[in-house]
């Protein structure tokens, strides 16, 4: 084969295609690559900054609910020490027949009080 002639095929089978084309192609494929990967870390990040956020919402709506659960526990400790003390007085008060008659009579007046009222409104 003549080398010239081979040379001439060749320039005229890729006439028109500046040397190093391919590669420009690969190199622009790379190129719109990086760009979707960019797009996509960029939409990642905004994700992970949405869900940081929300994470830290949580956790200060968590931190104030463990607060108001603990005075509420301090509430119902101090609220039970108050009527187990009330419980001792009235055990004490119905001890005796003249104090269980007074307490029988108490609640009886009470108990009328609230039927007149739910009856009159």
């Amino acid at each position: 084969m003549n080398p010239r002639g081979y040379r001439s095929t060749r320039t005229s089978l890729f006439d028109g295609i500046e040397e190093g084309g391919i590669r420009a192609t690969s190199y622009s494929s790379h190129e719109i690559d990086e760009q979707e990967n960019d797009r996509a870390m960029d939409g990642l990040q905004d994700r992970v900054s949405i869900l940081k956020r929300l994470s830290g919402d949580i956790h200060e709506e968590v931190e104030t609910h463990n607060r108001m659960l603990d005075r509420m526990g301090n509430d119902m400790d101090a609220s039970r020490g108050f009527l187990s003390g009330t419980v001792d007085k009235f055990k004490m008060v119905f001890e005796t027949k003249s104090s269980r008659r007074m307490g029988t009579l108490v609640a009886s007046f009470v108990a009328l009080f609230l039927l007149v009222y739910y009856l009159t409104r």
